[in-house]
C-alpha cells in the first residue's frame, strides 16, 4: 500500500501495519499527520484497552450502592445519608521510570482530576508502589524520586495521602510501578458526566496553557521500556499542583452553577482524548479550533496541540449563552478559559487550524469503536508455573526447635524473625509516609502505619467535625508473587486481602477500582497471566459483593535487555477497595492496646504454606510453590466476625496475617502498640516449624480483647465460628515470647530490638 508515511513513521506512532490499513478504510483515505498521531494515541493500549477489553467485560459492575460504574472518569458509590463517594486508581509507570519525580507527581495530579471532574472534592490519596532491590543505586534513585514527586504534588495541592503499599523485588528493577488512587466527596447536586450534548452548545477549554510537554504519553505508556527510553523524556508531563488547586476550586464552583453540561479531564492523549470521548459518549460531534487554544510555546503545529499532555487542563460543554459566566469564574481563579469549539450534530471530531481542517475523524473511531484483539489462551499452564508448583518444603534443610540452616549457617528463629523484619517489603514505611501530609483537611482518623487500612472521616465542606461520624476505609493491595505463581488464585487473594484489611478497621467492603499492571499481552504467557487474573478478580468480587467501578490497565510493563529479550514484571493486579464505616468512633488499629489483653486468632481452619512466601523468597532465594488459596466461605465469615467484634466494642486491635505469616503479624502488633506478647502455639505433628511460624495464609486475623469481655466474646465466637478460632496468649509488657511447649521458646525477643531493626531497614539501605 502506497502511503504518505514510511513504515518507520507509522510504527513510531505505535500503529501496526494492519491497523494502518483499518484507519485508511475508516477514513476512506490516507490520514494526515495529525490524524495519524490521533489514532496512534487513541488506539494505544493505554487508551482503548484493545487487548484487555474482552477480559474486563466479565467483571461485576452493578450493585445496590453503585451510582456510576466503568466508563466515566471515576466510579461513584452511595454511602447513605446523602453522601456519595467518587474513587479511582490510575498508573503512571513508564513516566516514573524515566523521570521519577515528574512521573509520580503528574500521576497524582491526573487521578485527582478524574475525581473532581465528576463534581467531587478530593479528600484523600493512596498509592501502590513497586521497585527493584534497594541495594541497587538506580532503584534508590527511582524510589526517592517517586516518593518526592508524590509528596510534592499531594502536599501542595492540599489533599492528604493517607495510605498505600510499597513492595521491593528485583522483578521491578527496570520497570517500577506507580499506581495512584484518589477519593472524593460529591459536592454537586448532580454527578457530572462526560457525554457532550446540545447541538450548538459551546465547548470551553479551561485551566493551564498547552505546551509540548507530555507529547505522545499514551503511546509511550503502551510500549516496552528499552535502553533508549530516556530519550522519551518529552513524553513525561510536568505538573503544577498550585495551579491544580485553583482548578479544583474553579471547577467545583462552575459545576454548582448548573451551566456545565459535560466535563472531561485532558489526561492521556490530551485534546484528542477529551474531544473524541465527550463526542462519542454523547452521540454527537465536536468541532474545535486550535487557534483559540492558549499556548505556552510558539510555532506549535496541530500534531503537537492534539498530542500534548500538558497538565491541569479540562474541556467543558457549557449551556449556550452561559459561557461567559463560566469564563468569569476561571478568570477569577487566574486560570485560562476560552470558547474553543462547538457541539455539532455530525458525530465527528473536526479540528481546525489557521482556517483549514487539520483533522476530521468519526468520534467513535477514536473512542469506542477501536481495535480489539481476541487472543488465544494457553491450553496448559506455562512451563515456569508447572515447574514452580512441583516444589515442596521437603527440599529445604531440616529445621528444629533451635533453627534452620540457611546458606551454610544455622539461623535461630529469633534471627530469622529479625531478618524478615529487616526486609524492605515488610519493614516500616515511615521514611515514605513521613514525607506526605496525611492530616491536611483534618479528616484523617488513623495515621499511616497505624492500621491495616486507611480511615478518613467523610465530612461535607460546610459541616462541623463533631457532627460527622460517617467514615470511609480505603486500601490498596496485591501480593504479586502469588499472582506470578498462580494468576487466578493470586488475584482472588488480592481482593480477599483488600476486603480483610478493611474489615480489620471495622469497614464494610463496598466496591473496588483495579489497576492491572502486566507485561506484554502479545506474549502467550503474559496474556495467560492477564486472563486468569481477570477471572480471579471477577470471581472474588462476586463473592465479596464488591463490584468493579472502573480502573486502569497498564500493559507492556517490561524492559528489553541488551540481547533484546523482554523482562516482564510480576503480574500485579492492584486492588483499590473502599468500605463504609457508619461510626468512626467504632474502629481499631493493629497495635496492642493494653497489657493483659487476650490475643485470639480467627480463621484457624486454613493452613499456612511456604509457597510464594516472603520467608522462602527473602531468606532462601526461592520463588516457587503454590500460594495460599482463598476459602471464600471462611474468609467472608471471619471478616464479618471481625467487623462485628469491632462494632460491639469487644475487639481492641485487629491485624491480618499476610506477608511473613503468623509470627510477623504478631511482631507487627507488638511494634504497633509498643507492647509485647506471651504466645503459646500448638504445632501439629509432622508439621515443619518454619511453615508453621512463617508460612502464609488467607482468611486469618489476629485480634485482642479486654479480659472482662472474654466470656461474652467466646460465646459469640463459638456460636458463629464453631472451632475456627483459638486463644493463643496475652499482651505483655516488653517482649515477644512464642512457646511451642510449656517451657520452650522458639521466639524470645525484646520489643526494642524488633523496633530498631524494623524501623531503620529502609533508611539503612538508602544510606541516610
Amino acid at each position: 500500500m502506497t502511503t504518505p508515511f514510511s513504515p518507520e513513521e507509522i510504527a513510531a506512532e505505535g500503529i501496526k501495519p494492519q491497523e494502518y490499513e483499518e484507519i485508511v478504510q475508516r477514513l476512506g483515505r490516507h490520514p494526515k499527520k495529525a490524524e495519524l498521531g490521533m489514532f496512534g494515541v487513541m488506539w494505544s493500549e493505554h487508551c482503548c484497552y484493545k487487548n484487555s477489553r474482552p477480559l474486563l467485560k466479565q467483571f461485576p459492575t452493578e450493585g445496590d450502592r453503585i451510582l456510576v460504574g466503568p466508563g466515566e472518569n471515576a466510579g461513584v458509590v452511595d454511602l447513605g445519608n446523602g453522601l456519595q463517594l467518587a474513587f479511582k486508581i490510575e498508573s503512571h509507570n513508564h513516566p516514573s521510570a524515566v523521570e521519577p519525580f515528574q512521573g509520580a507527581a503528574t500521576g497524582v495530579g491526573g487521578i485527582l482530576r478524574d475525581i473532581f471532574t465528576m463534581g467531587a472534592r478530593p479528600i484523600a490519596c493512596l498509592n501502590s508502589l513497586r521497585f527493584g532491590n534497594l541495594e541497587d543505586a538506580k532503584t534508590r534513585r527511582l524510589f526517592a524520586g517517586v516518593v518526592e514527586g508524590i509528596s510534592h504534588y499531594g502536599n501542595a495541592v492540599g489533599v492528604p495521602t493517607i495510605g498505600g503499599e510499597v513492595y521491593f523485588d528485583k522483578a521491578y528493577s527496570g520497570n517500577p510501578l506507580v499506581n495512584a488512587m484518589a477519593l472524593g466527596l460529591m459536592e454537586t447536586s448532580e454527578i457530572v458526566k462526560s457525554g457532550a450534548s446540545g447541538i450548538g452548545n459551546p465547548v470551553l477549554y479551561v485551566g493551564s496553557t498547552t505546551g509540548r510537554d507530555g507529547m505522545g504519553g499514551a503511546s509511550f505508556a503502551s510500549a516496552e521500556l528499552t535502553d533508549h527510553s530516556m530519550d522519551d523524556r518529552p513524553a513525561v508531563q510536568v505538573g503544577d499542583p498550585f495551579l491544580e488547586k485553583s482548578l479544583i476550586e474553579a471547577c467545583l464552583e462552575a459545576f454548582k452553577t448548573g451551566a456545565v453540561v459535560a466535563a472531561q479531564d485532558m489526561g492521556a492523549a490530551g485534546i484528542t482524548c477529551s474531544t473524541s470521548e465527550m463526542a462519542a459518549n454523547g452521540g454527537v460531534g465536536i468541532e474545535l479550533d486550535l487557534d483559540n487554544i492558549p499556548v505556552r510555546e510558539t510555532g506549535m503545529v496541530p500534531y503537537e496541540y492534539l498530542l500534548s499532555e500538558s497538565q491541569e487542563r479540562m474541556l467543558f460543554v457549557a449551556q449556550k449563552g452561559r459561557e461567559q459566566e463560566l469564563i468569569d469564574i476561571f478568570h477569577r481563579w487566574e486560570l485560562q478559559a476560552v470558547v474553543a469549539g462547538t457541539v455539532i450534530k455530525e458525530p465527528i471530531v473536526r479540528i481546525l487550524f489557521e482556517g483549514k481542517i487539520a483533522a476530521e475523524i468519526p468520534a467513535t473511531a477514536l473512542a469506542d469503536n477501536t481495535p480489539i484483539y481476541h487472543r488465544e489462551l494457553l491450553e496448559t499452564p506455562p512451563e515456569y508455573a508447572q515447574k514452580a508448583w512441583q516444589w515442596t518444603p521437603e527440599s529445604l534443610p531440616d529445621c528444629t526447635a533451635n533453627g534452620i540452616e540457611i546458606k551454610g549457617q544455622l539461623k535461630t528463629w529469633n534471627e530469622i524473625l529479625l531478618a524478615l523484619l529487616d526486609t524492605p517489603t515488610i519493614a516500616s514505611k515511615k521514611w515514605v509516609y513521613r514525607q506526605y501530609d496525611h492530616q491536611v483537611q483534618n479528616n484523617t482518623v488513623i495515621l499511616p502505619g497505624g492500621a491495616d487500612a486507611a480511615v478518613i472521616r467523610v465530612r461535607p465542606i460546610d459541616a462541623q467535625p463533631d457532627t460527622c461520624k460517617t467514615g470511609v476505609g480505603a486500601t490498596t493491595d496485591c501480593n504479586s508473587r502469588y499472582v506470578y505463581l498462580d494468576p487466578y488464585e493470586g488475584a482472588k487473594a488480592a481482593v480477599a486481602e483488600a476486603a480483610r484489611n478493611l474489615s480489620c478497621v471495622g469497614a464494610e467492603p463496598l466496591a473496588i477500582t483495579d489497576n492491572l499492571n502486566f507485561g506484554s499481552p502479545e506474549n502467550p504467557i503474559g496474556y495467560w497471566q492477564l486472563a486468569l487474573a481477570c477471572q480471579g478478580i471477577s470471581e472474588a468480587c462476586r463473592e465479596f459483593k464488591t463490584p468493579v467501578t472502573g480502573g486502569n490497565v497498564s500493559l507492556y510493563n517490561e524492559t528489553v535487555d541488551s540481547a533484546g529479550k523482554p523482562q516482564p514484571i510480576y503480574p500485579t493486579p492492584v486492588i483499590g477497595m473502599v468500605g463504609l464505616i457508619p461510626d468512626i468512633t467504632k474502629i481499631c488499629g493493629q497495635g496492642w492496646q493494653s497489657e493483659g489483653d487476650l490475643i485470639y486468632v480467627l480463621g484457624t481452619e486454613n493452613k499456612p504454606t511456604l509457597g510464594g512466601s516472603e520467608y522462602l523468597a527473602s531468606l532462601h532465594g526461592i520463588v516457587a510453590g503454590t500460594p495460599p488459596k482463598v476459602n471464600f466461605e471462611n474468609e467472608i465469615l471471619v471478616q464479618k466476625i471481625c467487623r462485628d467484634g469491632i462494632s460491639q466494642g469487644w475487639i481492641k486491635s485487629a491485624h491480618d496475617c499476610s506477608e511473613g505469616g503468623l509470627v510477623i503479624a504478631l511482631a507487627e502488633c507488638c511494634i504497633g502498640g509498643n507492647l509485647g506478647a506471651k504466645i503459646k502455639l500448638k504445632i501439629e505433628d509432622n508439621k515443619r516449624l518454619d511453615e508453621f511460624l512463617f508460612g502464609e495464609i488467607t482468611g486469618q486475623i489476629i485480634v485482642s480483647i479486654n479480659p472482662k469481655d472474654q466470656s461474652e466474646w467466646e460465646n459469640y465466637l463459638t456460636k458463629e465460628l464453631n472451632d475456627n478460632w483459638q486463644l493463643i496468649g496475652e499482651v505483655d509488657s516488653s517482649s515477644l515470647v512464642i512457646n511451642i511447649t510449656d517451657d520452650f521458646s522458639v521466639i524470645n525477643l525484646d520489643i526494642n530490638q524488633m523496633v530498631e531493626t524494623w524501623s531503620t531497614a529502609i533508611e539503612r539501605r538508602l544510606k541516610i
